[in-house]
């Protein structure tokens, strides 16, 4: 499919879309932000699930296309041309189709160049906007002069929503909570700290027989504390996607005991810290969707956390950090080492990591390399956490390791025809 042949079917997608959304006037939630968004948007949309109709972005359809995909309820048709020209014939029957439409919309908005939610707003206007933590060196990074200049696009969002709409911050990411500067609707923030009008505290992981099934934490909101709990993820600062859930579910009226009931439903994409068990009686913890610098450290931080044998990080390359690319890799390296017991590092830009301090460390040029000597190397114990950049491929570590592989296509990430043939 030529470049010309699919800019022109993206510009009609786009315009059924926008038809779409004139004649359906759903409420939109747009979510932003550098990490957790798809766990926002699944904790968000199984939140207001509960209490209306809902539809939100599948996987991570963040961009020109995946958005209005979204909009019009239609596959990703990838590399087939036939695929694309039903889309638009379906695109144009979702525009006089008198079936019930949802009543909210939970869309995941992302930024990997300049002027990306500029496009987004030009012809979708969120209700209410959502601001995940950007941090110091966010993805996607080489294609900006700087972090502010991936936060002024990303605040674009939060200035496009109307005074009578609602902003939902991260206070705990000073780029973010500044935001609220930005915009005349209602705004209510979210974080560990004392800025949080929603905050999170005393995080507690849940431990079965020795291994961890999911965590629970306190909610306050309004001198009101409320016990959360959810089964299937892990890590503390997967509060973040939890506590921009609750105060979704505030702004749109909840109370605290239908948003504990209805977070207590929630349940991790794949990829994204889930806890899975692997060969050789080992556990291992799949956060292989993406990476940057602040999740990578954060998932490094989720490992210190679980008792083990041995701990095993298996960290592939962070892609789209331009001038940043050696100083953080060697920083996350350094830190691997004080936690785990061993470093596996794949791909060009991991093998950085090697650090001086590391009890035990190898580097691989590729998944499949290191998924090979992990099958051997592992043992009885061992927890071993996966995490890279989408590029590193370091789900095909996950799909070596787990003891039931037969159940790779439900809990692992990019098990579709597309991705298997590279």
């Amino acid at each position: 499919m030529t470049a010309i042949f699919k800019k022109i079917i993206f510009i009609i997608l786009r315009l059924e879309a926008a038809l779409v959304l004139r004649r359906h006037r759903p409420l939109i939630i747009g979510i932003t932000g550098s990490v957790g968004k798809t766990s926002t948007k699944e904790t968000i949309g199984t939140l207001l699930a509960q209490f209306y109709s809902v539809r939100k972005s599948p996987k991570s359809y963040n961009n020109e296309i995946g958005v209005p995909l979204t909009v019009l309820d239609l596959p990703n048709a990838w590399h087939s041309t036939s695929g694309w020209l039903a889309n638009i014939f379906m695109g144009a029957v979702r525009i006089i189709s008198r079936a019930p439409y949802p009543e909210i919309l939970v869309l995941e908005m992302g930024v990997d160049r300049p002027g990306d939610i500029s496009a987004l707003l030009s012809w979708i206007k969120p209700d209410i906007a959502v601001v995940m933590p950007i941090g110091s060196v966010p993805v996607h990074v080489e294609y900006f002069s700087g972090p502010d200049d991936i936060a002024r696009e990303k605040g674009k969002l939060v200035a496009s929503v109307p005074p009578a709409g609602h902003v939902v911050l991260n206070s705990d990411d000073e780029r973010v909570y500044n935001m609220r500067k930005l915009s005349e609707a209602a705004v209510i923030t979210y974080g560990t700290g004392k800025n949080a009008v929603v905050r999170g505290f005393g995080y507690h992981l849940l431990l079965r027989s020795g291994i961890p099934y999911g965590f629970s934490f306190k909610l306050e909101y309004d001198w009101k504390t409320m016990p959360i709990k959810v089964e299937g993820f892990i890590g503390a600062h997967n509060m973040t996607a939890l506590l921009a859930a609750a105060s979704v579910g505030i702004v749109r009226g909840l109370n605290l005991i239908e948003i504990a009931e209805g977070l207590s439903h929630v349940k991790s994409p794949p990829g994204r810290l889930n806890v899975i068990e692997g060969k050789k009686k080992t556990l291992l913890i799949d956060d292989s969707y993406n990476a940057s610098p602040l999740a990578t450290r954060a998932a490094i931080e989720v490992l210190a956390s679980v008792p083990a044998k041995r701990k095993i990080t298996a960290l592939g390359d962070m892609l789209e950090l331009g001038k940043y690319t050696v100083e953080e890799h060697k920083k996350l390296g350094t830190y691997a080492a004080e936690i785990a017991d061993v470093v596996i590092a794949v791909g060009m830009r991991a093998k950085f990591m090697e650090s001086s301090n590391a009890k035990y460390f190898k580097w691989f040029s590729n998944s499949d390399e290191a998924a090979r000597f992990l099958a051997d190397f592992i043992e009885e114990g061992d927890v071993i956490l996966i995490k890279g950049s989408q590029g590193a491929r370091m789900e095909k570590i996950v799909h070596a390791l787990m003891a039931n592989p037969e159940q790779a296509e439900s809990l692992l990430v990019r098990q579709e025809k597309y991705w298997k043939k590279s």
